[in-house]
């Protein structure tokens, strides 16, 4: 298998990422979004979400992919906080099924560093997503916040929990921590 390559996603990706997007979901969500949404309109509703990402980005808003063999197996969409404690939140990090453990959500962690430089680094994940949570802290992901979350994608709401880096400097050894 060849390495990833990253770079900055543009309006031409919107598609495989929306469809990535969705086929992650299906398989990571699967309890956690109502299978009603996940089996009807996860790809529909991703798709318009992408193409105004894509098409109209905000200020201080972009999106990495990772392509593997032509084809995009990976995404991070980061936006600037406006508020304290100024920093990026990360709004979505996703790799296809068939490509995780692989090192590619912690290459993305590392570009969004890079990019970031030393801005804070800030996600919020739903409490019941427990495979997202122990991502996060294997690399270094520190909980800061809890709180009442969405709505989510489905319409639901749910507690999530907040994770924090001090910094997104990609010298940050924590990004690159695999799980065994």
């Amino acid at each position: 298998m060849s390495a990833p390559a990253f770079r900055r996603a543009t309006v031409a990706d919107v598609d495989a990422i929306a469809q990535l997007h969705a086929e992650s979901w299906r398989w990571s969500y699967r309890g956690i979004y109502s299978d009603a949404f996940l089996d009807g309109d996860a790809v529909a509703e991703r798709l318009a979400v992408w193409q105004k990402r894509l098409s109209e980005p905000e200020p201080g808003a972009f999106t990495v992919v990772a392509e593997l063999d032509d084809a995009i197996v990976g995404f991070a969409h980061v936006v600037l906080e406006d508020g304290p404690p100024l920093g990026a939140v990360l709004q979505n990090i996703h790799v296809a099924p068939g490509c995780k453990r692989r090192g590619i959500g912690s290459r993305l962690m590392a570009e969004v560093g890079r990019e970031l430089g030393d801005l804070r680094l800030a996600v919020w994940v739903r409490e019941d997503n427990a495979a997202a949570q122990a991502f996060y802290e294997a690399r270094g992901g520190r909980r800061t916040r809890h709180e009442l979350g969405g709505p989510f994608a489905d319409g639901s709401r749910a507690p999530v929990v907040r994770y924090e880096w001090r910094d997104a400097v990609t010298t940050n050894p924590t990004f690159l921590r695999r799980r065994s």
